[in-house]
């Protein structure tokens, strides 16, 4: 049974899809993905990494929208997706992300408004949602 708790695999020219067996890795608490050529969706099943503290997957080609999986990762605090080809709306299941300081989701294609659940983040000290096409008002929470 594999034990694998970190992969950094950072500024390479890795290409194709986040398999979705990253959902096997169930020690995994940090897994850095930025700085290459991946594409496709984020698998939801990111969201059977119960330990995973730092999602950092920033810099690619990924598509589709963020599954609302994330929402489980309950001891995540570091949520970067920033810079990747990213649609439709902000999960407001990321508002259970008590543990969440930091999330940068910048410079991607995400619609719709912030989620009220985001502003209820009291742990949050870093908030980029900059260069998206997000309308509505900010939570005033």
């Amino acid at each position: 049974h594999l034990q694998l708790s970190n992969i950094q695999l950072t500024d390479n020219q890795l290409t194709g899809s986040i398999p979705s067996e990253v959902g096997l890795l169930s020690y995994l608490r940090e897994l850095y993905l930025e700085n290459n050529q991946l594409t496709g969706s984020i698998p939801s099943e990111v969201g059977l990494l119960s330990d995973l503290i730092s999602l950092v997957l920033s810099n690619n080609q990924l598509t589709g929208s963020i599954p609302t999986e994330v929402g489980l990762l309950s001891h995540l605090n570091y949520l970067y997706l920033s810079n990747n080809q990213l649609t439709r709306s902000i999960p407001s299941k990321m508002g259970l992300l008590s543990g969440l300081s930091q999330l940068e989701l910048s410079n991607n294609q995400l619609t719709g408004s912030i989620p009220t659940e985001v502003g209820l983040l009291s742990g949050l000290s870093f908030l980029q949602l900059s260069n998206n096409q997000l309308t509505g008002s900010i939570p005033s929470k």
